[in-house]
């Protein structure tokens, strides 16, 4: 059986940018929502897990974009552990990110503003040290 293209063409560039930074298989979601049922932050979404890979899977990034979710995701990997096809639904989370903040024009962190950042109580730790690793490159 072959598979159908379905990604319209209005947001292609996206989705083949969130498969190259992630090196997920968007594809390999079988909806089981397992990674929903196993996230801790899940009742803070407005999209759930599960619904974020279906979004993507039609190619609807700006219904991805757009939520919550996207920055609500812990990234604890619970879902990855959880996947039944191995999906690691926390590096899509974060290629989201990436891309939401590049096309803000975000997309350096300079070393001058981790002050700032380490003031901040709202902040996650892990948040600040994974800025460094993907914006200073």
């Amino acid at each position: 059986m072959a598979r159908t293209k379905i990604i319209p063409d209005k947001y292609e560039k996206e989705i083949f940018q969130i498969k190259k930074i992630s090196r997920e298989m968007i594809n390999d979601c079988m909806q089981c929502g397992k990674c929903t049922a196993g996230c801790p932050a899940s009742s803070g979404m407005d999209v759930f897990p599960h619904q974020i890979m279906r979004h993507l899977q039609l190619g609807q990034f700006d219904k991805v974009v757009e939520s919550e979710t996207i920055w609500n995701c812990a990234s604890c990997f619970a879902c990855a552990a959880r996947c039944p096809r191995g999906v690691d639904l926390a590096s899509l989370m974060e290629a989201i990110r990436l891309i939401k903040l590049r096309q803000k024009g975000n997309n350096r962190l300079k070393v001058k503003d981790a002050g700032q950042l380490m003031t901040d109580e709202k902040m996650p730790q892990q948040a600040i040290v994974s800025s460094f690793r993907k914006y200073t490159k």
